[in-house]
């Protein structure tokens, strides 16, 4: 999967346009209004603690808009990588059920996806860099050669890939749309689900059954990515 430097793409100058006006727009909202700064603020502050109970508490405190606010979250943290998306999903089972919750989390980390690709193809890669890194980007980069069109499956697979930077980086590549958003789907669904039940049965004090779980999926990961490799060499 090459690298068609789409940063050179003119064409579509009305989503050029369309965000800056939004980014412009967050940034006098952010710099203009103090609720929405202090809104900021709290938000990141609650990912940084790494509890999901707090995040939970956050969106059950806005009542019917609860499902509402959880979705502009997950949105929020694919945009502004990279806070931990998995906080969110656990929350969101543990608040709503794990099988709504997988729903909800699931079509709202596929927008944010979305979103990231729109962006890095609308704007190119310098903008990329500056939203997420460049080291980090250049990894990506690698990983794609290395992979070929199975990249995005086989990195939505691994939970220790950022999500957001793999999203950013394939709008900077050859593949299509849909290519990218039926990857994304399949290979974000298993993960998904396997938080949302287990966040569903865990409480705030859980942390050494969820820091299992991630080592558990970590090997998994691992395992299709040594045998995708193993495949490729043979292949070679």
């Amino acid at each position: 999967m090459k690298n068609k430097g789409y940063t050179n793409n003119k064409n579509n100058v009305y989503g050029k346009i369309l965000i800056i006006a939004v980014i412009l727009l967050c940034i006098i909202l952010y710099i203009t209004i103090p609720t929405v700064h202090k809104s900021v603020v709290n938000i990141i502050s609650m990912f940084r603690t790494g509890d999901f109970m707090v995040i939970r508490n956050f969106v059950k405190s806005y009542g019917g808009y609860a499902a509402a606010v959880s979705f502009i979250l997950m949105i929020l943290q694919s945009i502004v990588a990279p806070l931990p998306a998995f906080l969110i999903t656990f929350a969101n089972a543990n608040l709503f059920g794990w099988v709504r919750g997988a729903l909800l989390s699931w079509t709202s980390s596929m927008v944010g996806a979305a979103l990231c690709f729109y962006i890095a193809r609308t704007l190119g890669r310098d903008v990329v860099e500056r939203l997420t890194s460049k080291a980090g980007l250049e990894q990506i980069d690698e990983f794609f050669e290395r992979h070929g069109r199975m990249s995005i499956l086989i990195a939505r697979l691994l939970p220790f890939v950022s999500f957001d930077i793999v999203s950013y980086a394939a709008g900077l590549t050859s593949i299509s749309f849909l290519e990218f958003i039926i990857a994304t789907g399949l290979g974000q669904l298993p993960a998904t689900i396997i938080y949302s039940y287990v966040g569903g049965m865990l409480t705030g004090g859980a942390k050494m059954f969820v820091t299992g779980l991630f080592i558990l999926f970590g090997l998994s990961g691992a395992i299709v990515l040594i045998r995708q490799v193993y495949i490729e060499s043979k292949n070679k």
